[in-house]
Parts: C-alpha cells; sequence; structure tokens
C-alpha cells in the first residue's frame, strides 16, 4: 500500500442524494430536478476535501448491497484511494432537498445498517495495516447499529502502537469512550461540546475553560471546537484563538463541519501553526456553505474567503 499522510475511517458512510424543490408541501407529489448523487459519511467526506486541497488520503469506509458499489464507484471518481470493506447490510441513502420559495433546505439522515463484530475486526484490520505509513488518522462520523460505543476507543489504541496522531469527529457516548484513551485533536460542535463536558458553556472563556480542562486531563492535545455561523475557536495547551466566519448566503449546509476538518487537517499536514489551521478550517467550512447539495468545499471559494476570517488570540 503506498504512503498517505492521512487515513480515514468511515464506519456508517451513506451515499448522499439532493435536488431542488419549488415548495415542500405534503401529500402532493413534489416535482424535482435531477438528483447529485456524492459519497459521504464524516471520514469520506474528510478525504474528499483532503484531494481537492492536493493532499492523498486512503479513505477506509463499509459497503454492501447496490448503495455499497454505488459509494465505491463515487470515492473513486472523486480520485480518493478506498479501501472498501465488505458488510452484509445495506449502505443507506440520505436525502436533501432546497426549495427555492423560501432558500430553505431539508435533510433526511436514515440509520445505517448493523455492523457485527467479524465486519468491525475486516475494518480494524484494514486500520492496522493502513497505519504505519500514516502521520494522521481521522475517524468521523457515528457508529452504526451494531457497533459498541467503545469502538473508537479500540481505533485510538491502534493510533496510539502505529504512533500515529489520531483525530476524532463524532459525539456522545463514542466521544467520551474514546477520549479515555486520548486523540491528537477533536472537533466537536457547541452542542456536541456541551454534551461532552457537561456544562452549558456559551462564552468564548468558559469554552477555552473547558477545552483547557480536557486538555490537562489528556483527553485530547487540540480542540476545534465549531460554532456554526459563528466561526470556530481552537484550543492547545499553550494557545488559543477565536475566529470569525465571514457572512455568505447559504446554498447548502451539507459537510460544512467535514470540510473545516478536512482544511484543518490538510494545514495540519502542511505543518501550519493552530492559528492558520483555525483560520483555513473556517474558510473552508464557510466555502461549503457557497456549493450546491453535497458538494462540499471548493479551493476556489476557500482562496476567495479565507482573508475574510478574522482570528483573534484569547
Amino acid at each position: 500500500m503506498p504512503a498517505r499522510a492521512v487515513v480515514t475511517l468511515t464506519m456508517n458512510p451513506a451515499v448522499d442524494a439532493s435536488t431542488t424543490v419549488d415548495q415542500v408541501v405534503p401529500f402532493h407529489k413534489l416535482r424535482c430536478t435531477p438528483a447529485r448523487r456524492d459519497a459521504g459519511g464524516g471520514g469520506i467526506n474528510v478525504a474528499r476535501v483532503l484531494k481537492r486541497l492536493n493532499q492523498d488520503a486512503s479513505a477506509i469506509f463499509t459497503a454492501g448491497g447496490a448503495l455499497g458499489l454505488l459509494l465505491r464507484q463515487l470515492v473513486a471518481r472523486e480520485d480518493v484511494n478506498g479501501i472498501a470493506i465488505d458488510i452484509a447490510g445495506d449502505t443507506r441513502e440520505d436525502f436533501s432537498a432546497f426549495e427555492k420559495d423560501t432558500g430553505k433546505q431539508f435533510r433526511f439522515v436514515l440509520p445505517g445498517p448493523s455492523v457485527n463484530e467479524s465486519e468491525q475486526a475486516a475494518c480494524l484490520s484494514a486500520l492496522q495495516r493502513a497505519l504505519p505509513a500514516a502521520q494522521f488518522l481521522v475517524a468521523s462520523g457515528s457508529l452504526p447499529p451494531g457497533v459498541a460505543s467503545d469502538f473508537y476507543a479500540r481505533v485510538a489504541r491502534a493510533a496510539k502502537k502505529a504512533e500515529t496522531k489520531f483525530i476524532l469527529d463524532t459525539a456522545g457516548p463514542a466521544l467520551k469512550d474514546a477520549l479515555k484513551e486520548g486523540a491528537y485533536l477533536i472537533k466537536p460542535s457547541l452542542r456536541e461540546f456541551r454534551q461532552l463536558v457537561g456544562g452549558d458553556v456559551e462564552e468564548t472563556g468558559a469554552c477555552v475553560k473547558a477545552a483547557r480542562a480536557l486538555i490537562e486531563k489528556k483527553g485530547a492535545e487540540i480542540v476545534l471546537l465549531s460554532l456554526g455561523e459563528r466561526g470556530a475557536i481552537a484550543v492547545s495547551r499553550d494557545a488559543a484563538y477565536r475566529a470569525e466566519a465571514p457572512k455568505v448566503t447559504a446554498v447548502s449546509t451539507v459537510g460544512a463541519g467535514d470540510s473545516f476538518l478536512g482544511a484543518a487537517v490538510a494545514s495540519l499536514v502542511e505543518g501550519k501553526s493552530l492559528q492558520e489551521t483555525l483560520r483555513h478550517g473556517v474558510a473552508a467550512g464557510t466555502a461549503a456553505l457557497l456549493s450546491p447539495g453535497t458538494d462540499l468545499c471548493r479551493p476556489e471559494h476557500i482562496a476567495r474567503l479565507i482573508g475574510d476570517v478574522v482570528v483573534e488570540k484569547v
């Protein structure tokens, strides 16, 4: 297997379908534009963004049934090195519809297929083969049915053994269990962060304090806290920064968080500072809002927006 700076893991991927409709109303047939379909799921999306930013990544993901075959094809279409793990269940399809009359987007997320113990073991085996050549491992997204909440903790141990920096983007018990093993970087949303720290943090100072407490417990070395349209906060043991996001008119919100993380990881691969990592992440997350459906961020949009991202030390 060729060396890749980044390996991503997606246990609950999806084929993401999107369309446009004049108006969403109940009971009537809604005439839609032709559907767009993209490979989806946190780790796959991160790998797609990395490829657009001239960084190679190997994307490990589960795939089953006819939609699993389509998922493989969509990953290959993005010129991402895909490592598909066969599962008995059918890969899920998520769906979003943009309503032209209101400019609103409606998103429908289906549950993923159950992944059994032998299929989980196959994912871990593929991961162990890929890790020795990787600088970073990005595990992103929810865990599917049948997978225990300590699965990402097992992934963290594998990364530690391979001396690969572990980056995690998930929530709930899976995040809490993984942090017992430790991670290099986590990227929660504000809602996910509140669940993690058990407090209703809101102001920048409170967020930084809570993130530092987490870092002191050796749960993570870096916390990238996404604040949505308000930007993001980056905290390490020695520094903390707040970035304000440029104001744009959103076309789609699908993949904004994954675009944020993908650009941040690309910056880390390039050896950029925490401040610049945050700046590039926020620019990419904002750029994703300008792309229709499930298209993610575009480099030209990042280049246009990055000068408008204001980063301040806190």
